[in-house]
């Protein structure tokens, strides 16, 4: 018996040591949600937010993500799919990345997907989206800091840029 008092506090410590699992798609976004479906109009929609926190993407979503994130969601969007594509791009002036949980569940991140077009900022594009629940973080790769951002919500065809 004499050993079950450091026994516990050492699994006490392992079990603080774990990471946790940082996103929270059930939390209320930061910025707001949008019910959207195929053929929305305007055909761009966009939201001001703070992009980044302190969450490192690649060690609590995926090691594919990079960038600082916030625990809630930035943005969510419930999407009705159509034919069209499904597009989301963050821009600022600081190197933002996206962080984005799928309606399947599956997380898709980028950090310079838009580099075609001479910029660093973050592309996430769906050919066949599903209709459901997609959650975005906007991120910041460099820091756990904070930063003025746009994301844009788009079925325009981005390619053609």
């Amino acid at each position: 018996m004499r050993f079950a008092i450091p026994l516990f506090a050492a699994a006490a410590t392992l079990l603080l040591a774990l990471p946790a699992q940082a996103q929270d798609s059930e939390s209320e976004p930061s910025y707001g949600a949008i019910d959207l479906a195929a053929g929305f109009q305007p055909e761009t929609q966009f939201v001001e937010l703070l992009a980044g926190g302190d969450i490192d993407a690649s060690v609590y979503v995926t090691p594919e993500c990079s960038g600082y994130i916030a625990e809630a969601p930035d943005f969510r969007v419930n999407y009705t799919a159509g034919a069209a594509t499904l597009s989301f791009i963050a821009t600022s002036f600081f190197d933002t990345t996206l962080v984005i949980n799928r309606p399947d569940g599956e997380w898709v991140c980028d950090d310079d997907g838009a580099e075609g077009d001479g910029s660093s900022d973050p592309l996430v594009s769906f050919v066949n989206p599903q209709s459901g629940q997609y959650d975005v973080w906007v991120g910041m790769f460099d820091a756990p800091v904070a930063e003025q951002a746009t994301l844009y919500i788009t079925e325009a065809d981005l390619t053609e840029e």
